[in-house]
């Protein structure tokens, strides 16, 4: 039987080329029959690697089943995963975000999770550098890739020292000029004009709970703030719907500068407000909000919430 690999809902980046990079070595490798698949299309940034690279858009699923055996990358988060994920086979979880909890298996399985900034980095590690050296370059050119992406070329303060070590290593194997690469999938990723607001809200978005609150936090990284910001009256008109869609209370959007490193919070209403107030200990004022060296959801959005 075949093994689904997959990562989370509204894949970016790594829940892109994670999926991708285990499927080839449990098949190559492990000679264990393993298929990457998605839970929903691909982010601008990542449809731009799997061009970039020439590989194959992984099929999309919707739910997976009893009989399905599965490997699950870049989350552990129940709310991030099909519907169905706990009736499932599970034969594994690689990834590097906090424990959530609520999975439950079938059998003791393996599971790494580390604090690394990005899946890829992980994944390089577990395969052992002989193995990497011999993947195809498709393959090396995606976990580059993901790391560029998770790590913001570097400027995310969840990087490590060994995901860049890892990131340089590849980049001298594959003969690639990092910077000129981090540039053109950043410059994808700021690509949004052909996305509706609603789209916008869910395209790289978390669920979380803080003070009796379900919250969507999204966060947009480009490196054309003003494209989205320009929008920001309509985006913030469309959190209602989003939110009410999506059994949510409010919807979050940070507008991540990449190059200022800095972020932007949409402010549409009292409780977002309070909310910024309370988490960043800064001042609002009116709609929008900055928030110097604000780069990361997972390391400095997440933690920081409260009301």
């Amino acid at each position: 039987m075949t093994t689904l690999v997959f990562g989370h809902k509204s894949p970016d980046t790594d829940s892109t080329g994670s999926p991708i990079i285990w499927a080839w070595y449990l098949t190559e490798v492990k000679t264990t029959p393993a298929t990457p698949v998605l839970l929903g299309e691909p982010n601008t940034e990542a449809a731009f690697v799997l061009r970039h690279w020439g590989l194959e858009k992984p099929a999309i699923i919707a739910d997976v089943t009893a009989d399905d055996k599965v490997v699950i990358v870049d989350t552990n988060n129940p709310a991030e995963l099909p519907p169905s994920i706990n009736e499932a086979k599970i034969q594994g979880i690689i990834d590097h975000h906090l424990l959530v909890g609520g999975i439950k298996t079938k059998n003791p399985i393996d599971i790494t999770i580390r604090p690394l900034a990005c899946t890829a980095t992980i994944m390089h590690d577990l395969m052992g550098d002989a193995v990497v050296a011999a993947a195809p370059r498709s393959i090396k050119g995606a976990m580059l890739s993901c790391i560029l992406s998770d790590t913001l070329e570097f400027r995310s303060p969840t990087t490590t020292p060994h995901d860049r070590a890892v990131a340089e290593k590849l980049a001298i194997d594959l003969g690639v000029d990092m910077a000129d690469l981090a540039t053109r999938m950043f410059e994808a990723k700021s690509d949004v004009s052909a996305f509706s607001d609603a789209e916008l809200l869910r395209m790289d978005s978390k669920e979380y709970s803080v003070a009796g609150k379900e919250l969507r936090v999204s966060v947009l990284e480009t490196t054309a703030p003003k494209i989205v910001l320009d929008r920001k009256d309509s985006l913030m008109a469309s959190m209602v719907g989003v939110a009410k869609e999506d059994g949510a209370d409010q919807v979050l959007l940070f507008v991540v500068d990449i190059l200022k490193e800095e972020a932007t919070l949409l402010v549409p209403n009292d409780l977002v407000k309070q909310l910024a107030e309370a988490s960043f200990g800064c001042t609002v004022t009116g709609d929008t909000v900055v928030l110097p060296g604000i780069m990361s959801r997972k390391k400095q959005i997440i933690p920081a919430l409260k009301l």
